[in-house]
């Protein structure tokens, strides 16, 4: 060819290049990256649990460039190998998608592991010794931080600054309950935060106080500002530090994707999760130090810098971050007995709950954030609070008009009879977490009454029998992050000191449970295309399980995780 037919040739492509619309979208959407057909990575001689309806088991799987590229048997996977594919002999064990945690507070949590720890904690002495040794080891003056305690596990009593005040004159001290709706504060927090008998509560939160109105040191929901706002900002490299502690816990679990809905609540501030996604996030997915994926949901209230947010960069930050939507708080907690019911609390009968933020400003924040296009997921406990949220999303969805919204219920625990079915037939998620039955299977009796207790707590199966999307997840640091045992309670409901069952008709399929941690909470959070199951094209985010057989792993989901994979490559250990 000579240099006149090369010209010719080159002139002719200019023209029809420049006859094209420039970067005109249509161009480009059926564009898909180069997927190579030779598999990096085959796992074989196993038991395959997909996800998938459409082939939930096999033997063997193919992963190239950290994604699935076939799931099937062996000869059938193995066409995609060549000299450079190495193989992955299971044994026999069984391997399921990478877990998906639906709800934890991910960098608040990895900040408690290095605070003192007080989860588990079943008498009053050993809970006074570790504030004691925390003191010790501590500088006069400092603050002394710690969570996760449950008075439930010592008879129900409530702690006070009483039993800490003679050891910490020199530190102020903040205590959060297990749920973070009530922390504990010693007299010389209270000083600093001007906390007296003259305070008044704050709207949505209460001073908790003594028969002659003194504070007893404990604060809840939004009255936990008073303290909290004295507490000195965690520095950024503790942040950092937290979210790669969180990561590698979450990875010894089998989880690869949570749903971080951050360190706001009630009493706290809207910017912290703003803070740690410019922080931490941005910070880890810039430098490639991202372990598992994380979708983020932020305040309410910073909607429409969310929506402006999105409009630039849209939803999909990376493979690793993904921006989610938008939640709010409606009530507190049962074991803080601020969560809101239609009758009162027995143990506290002039207490029916907490209604944490004035209805008309939920509303308007609801409409706004649904308007924008975001998805709005809302803290509901109590029966009467969920029904209001399930009547405001009706008010909403009628008002905005029709579109895949998803709204989310969080917790979901307290359901009136006929409340299960209308999440099915509004199409709103429950997004719920079955290791809170380990904690409140005792105590809800005591607040609630046995026969109220045990028509109302933790109805997965009612939701599922009406067609409701049942995601699961833990509420770390409330609950330890730990799929394996959120299955096995969703199965058994059975607190380890249990012989029978606490409302066993309410328990679940293996196959419900399990996919309540995978493609239910992937839909749940509109990421079913890139995690959830293990199918052709999704990322190769797997669990392999010490279980041998998978009638053993149904024997009550006995099983732990051996290794976990996130994009084809092993993560843990």
């Amino acid at each position: 060819m000579n240099i006149r037919m090369l010209l010719s040739a080159a002139i002719v492509l200019v023209l029809a290049i420049s006859s094209l619309p420039l970067l005109d979208p249509k161009y480009f959407l059926s564009w898909k990256p180069r997927v190579s057909t030779v598999a990096d990575l085959i796992v074989r001689n196993g038991v395959i649990y997909t996800s998938d309806d459409s082939l939930l088991f096999a033997d063997s799987m193919a992963v190239g460039n950290g994604r699935v590229l076939r799931v099937g048997n062996y000869s059938f996977v193995q066409e995609l190998a060549d000299y450079r594919t190495k193989e992955l002999d299971l044994g026999g064990k069984i391997v399921v998608p990478g877990f998906i945690d639906s709800h934890v507070h991910f960098i608040y949590g990895g900040l408690q592991m290095a605070q003192v720890e007080l989860r588990g904690v079943n008498k009053k002495e050993d809970f006074i010794k570790r504030i004691k040794d925390a003191v010790k080891s501590s500088k006069q003056g400092s603050w002394i931080l710690g969570g996760g305690w449950n008075n439930d596990l010592w008879g129900g009593d409530l702690p006070s600054a009483s039993w800490i005040d003679d050891f910490t004159q020199n530190n102020p001290v903040w205590l959060s309950r297990m749920d973070g709706h009530m922390g504990l504060a010693n007299s010389v927090a209270l000083k600093l935060a001007g906390v007296t008998k003259y305070s008044k509560d704050p709207p949505g939160g209460t001073i908790m106080r003594t028969a002659s109105g003194e504070p007893t040191g404990l604060l809840i929901d939004s009255a936990k500002k008073l303290v909290g706002s004295q507490i000195p900002e965690d520095s950024v490299d503790d942040r950092r530090e937290a979210l790669l502690r969180a990561s590698n816990l979450a990875l010894s679990r089998g989880v690869t994707t949570v749903v971080d809905v951050g360190r706001y609540l009630p009493g706290g501030s809207s910017d912290l999760s703003w803070v740690d996604f410019s922080d931490v996030y941005q910070w880890a997915d810039t430098l490639l130090k991202m372990k598992v994926r994380v979708c983020l949901f932020f305040p309410m209230e910073t909607w429409s810098h969310l929506a402006d947010l999105i409009k630039r960069t849209g939803l999909a930050l990376s493979q690793w971050l993904y921006l989610g939507g938008v939640k709010a708080f409606a009530d507190g907690s049962l074991g803080s007995n601020s969560a809101l019911f239609y009758e009162p609390y027995v143990d506290d009968p002039e207490n029916h709950g907490l209604l944490v933020t004035d209805a008309e400003v939920l509303l308007n924040l609801t409409l706004k954030s649904d308007l924008s296009g975001l998805q709005v997921a809302i803290h509901a406990i109590g029966d009467r609070a969920n029904d209001l949220i399930l009547d405001m999303y009706s008010l909403v969805a009628s008002t905005n008009g029709m579109r895949d919204r998803r709204f989310r219920i969080e917790h979901a625990q307290q359901l009136a009879s006929g409340t299960p079915g209308r999440f099915g037939k509004q199409g709103v998620i429950a997004s719920v977490q079955p290791d809170h039955i380990l904690d409140d299977a005792e105590s809800a009796g005591r607040k609630l009454g046995k026969d109220r207790a045990e028509k109302e707590s933790y109805l997965f199966k009612s939701l599922l029998d009406g067609n409701a999307l049942v995601a699961m997840g833990s509420d770390w640091p409330v609950a330890d992050i730990n799929p394996l045992s959120g299955i096995k309670t969703a199965l058994t409901r059975r607190p380890p000191t249990w012989e029978k069952s606490w409302i066993p008709s309410e328990c679940i399929s293996l196959e419900d449970a399990l996919k309540g941690y995978t493609i239910a909470a992937a839909r749940a959070s509109f990421l079913e295309k890139q995690v959830g199951s293990l199918s052709p094209g999704k990322f190769a985010d797997f669990v392999i399980l010490s279980a041998d057989s998978w009638e053993e792993f149904a024997e009550e989901a006995s099983a732990s995780v051996e290794a976990t994979y996130v994009s084809g490559v092993q993560a843990y250990p």
